[in-house]
């Protein structure tokens, strides 16, 4: 009887999912920060290449990416995949993170981060305190770009990298670049051409980005997102000889289990309330809940107005909290709009003459 149920539980799992070779994985909703699945993603790992995610958010964060980085003789320490850099060579900074993030390159990492830290060390603290800002708790900078030595390098967990994603992916700049996978630029020595090294975009349609990476020690890594029917996931994989036929099979999976329900639609927003009585309210985005089939009855709308604020035009009036059960996915901000002057109330007879009687 135990073998029959045994068979039964494999029959009914994912064979696709079943079959991922990661140490470490997860799928998360981009738009919620929600779980959907997960092997060992709190567990501390080496991850390679997986870093220059955190450069290149730093970088465009803290960095003018229309500057002229002038190339320093720090990038000879650099080896691995490189994009090959020149001595005294300059180029934009944004050029740089196409550089960074297509090719990977080390000696770019070496370039950015002296430009926008200072220094090596100074950038490395600048990735570790915007670590600890969003919350990604196992993970530990030593570098910008994720080369490691006896073992010892840049640490973080499937989660993390996959948090660090998501408030990546917030930031259009940042979006633009993992998204791209072909850059020309030219710099006072070089005309350069880069091809992306992330292969899902040639094996699965709906990929809008990724990051590979590679060491001995770290085995090979990758972070990548999707995007169907309204539905954004990112997959990290850490240690996965399979890495890419294993994110698109998870993409299949998760994408055909959940669907995309539209909660908040900014053109059609209202909210029914007595306190606010001349006052219109609007959002700025719409929302979408990833939900599976049976979940959908569990969504909650949520409204919470301020009360006694001085209003006007575009000031921020309240939230609406979308819950699944009593799970937070989403929370919007309200304003208020078109704030109409209250009308005088109309007087009688009598309160007409009174009021004749006191202007004498």
């Amino acid at each position: 009887m135990k073998k029959i149920l045994l068979m039964i539980c494999l029959f009914l799992l994912p064979i696709n999912v079943w079959a991922i070779s990661a140490r470490n994985a997860i799928v998360m909703d981009l738009n919620s920060g929600r779980v959907l699945y997960d092997i060992n993603s709190h567990d501390e790992h080496l991850i390679a290449s997986i870093t220059k995610i955190m450069t290149s958010l730093v970088a465009i964060t803290y960095g003018d990416l229309e500057k002229e980085v002038t190339v320093s003789d720090s990038i000879l320490k650099a080896y691995g995949s490189s994009v090959y850099l020149t001595v005294g060579e300059k180029l934009k900074l944004e050029d740089l993170l196409y550089g960074l993030m297509l090719r990977s390159g080390n000696d770019a990492a070496i370039a950015i981060a002296e430009n926008v830290g200072g220094s090596l060390e100074g950038f490395v603290y600048l990735m570790n305190e915007y670590a600890k800002i969003i919350g990604m708790k196992n993970t530990n900078f030593v570098n910008p770009h994720g080369l490691d030595n006896k073992g010892e390098g840049n640490i973080s967990s499937a989660y993390d990298m996959a948090l660090l994603t998501k408030v990546a992916m917030e930031n259009k700049m940042f979006r633009k670049i993992f998204g791209t996978t072909y850059y020309k630029c030219e710099s006072n020595m070089k005309h350069y051409s880069w091809e992306g090294k992330n292969k899902l975009f040639k094996m699965y349609k709906y990929t809008t980005g990724g990051k590979t990476g590679f060491t001995e020690s770290a085995r090979r890594t990758l972070v990548t997102t999707a995007k169907k029917d309204n539905m954004e996931l990112v997959v990290v994989t850490l240690n996965d000889p399979n890495d890419f036929l294993d994110h698109k099979s998870l993409y299949e999976t998760y994408f055909n289990k959940y669907k995309a329900v539209k909660v908040l639609d900014k053109k059609n927003f209202k909210v029914d309330d007595g306190y606010y009585k001349n006052v219109s309210f609007y959002i700025k985005n719409d929302y979408y809940a990833l939900v599976t089939k049976r979940e959908e009855k569990d969504l909650k709308v949520e409204y919470n107005l301020y009360k006694d604020v001085n209003v006007t035009d575009d000031i921020k009036i309240g939230e609406v909290k979308i819950k699944l059960k009593d799970t937070v996915l989403h929370t919007e901000s309200i304003y208020a709009l078109n704030i109409k002057p209250q009308e005088e109330p109309k007087k009688n007879l009598w309160q007409k003459l009174i009021g004749w009687f006191k202007s004498w």
